[in-house]
């Protein structure tokens, strides 16, 4: 998608993902939901920092940066346990996303903790080993 923005006072066509254009979006629009806010003193608060720091955060308060960072992190993520088995996978997931307990797991896999403990660990040796690797370069 092509997107005009302006760069010292100069309108720029950049051409960016559908990611990136739906980020700039919403931020457009909660910016302009701002500038409404000041206008407007529905709440008789004076317009100031306070408000645009506590209630401009949420959903746009990250940044362009943050957020392909964010999703390049995911990606990385993901191609490391892309590299799992499906047990090995399921098992780490369950319990680092989940929280459940080794024993838990085995009981809902149908196997030993001994046998979750060692797909846990073998995942967790494989981003050991990715973004040890990662930052050696």
């Amino acid at each position: 998608m092509e997107v005009t923005i302006n760069y010292n006072g100069q309108a720029v066509a950049v051409e960016v993902t559908l990611e990136v254009y739906e980020f700039l979006d919403r931020a457009d629009h909660k910016t302009e939901n701002l500038f409404h806010e000041q206008r407007r003193h529905w709440d008789g608060r004076e317009f100031d920092e306070y408000i645009i720091t506590t209630e401009g955060v949420g959903a746009y308060g990250e940044t362009p940066e943050e957020y392909l960072c964010r999703k390049e992190t995911l990606h990385e993520l993901m191609a490391v346990l892309d590299t799992c088995t499906e047990a090995q996978r399921r098992r780490f997931l369950l319990y680092a996303l989940d929280g459940l307990s080794l024993a838990e797991i085995g009981v809902l896999c149908g196997c030993s903790k001994v046998a979750v403990y060692q797909s846990v660990e073998a995942v967790r040796k494989k981003f050991i080993n990715f973004f040890g690797n990662r930052l050696n370069k």
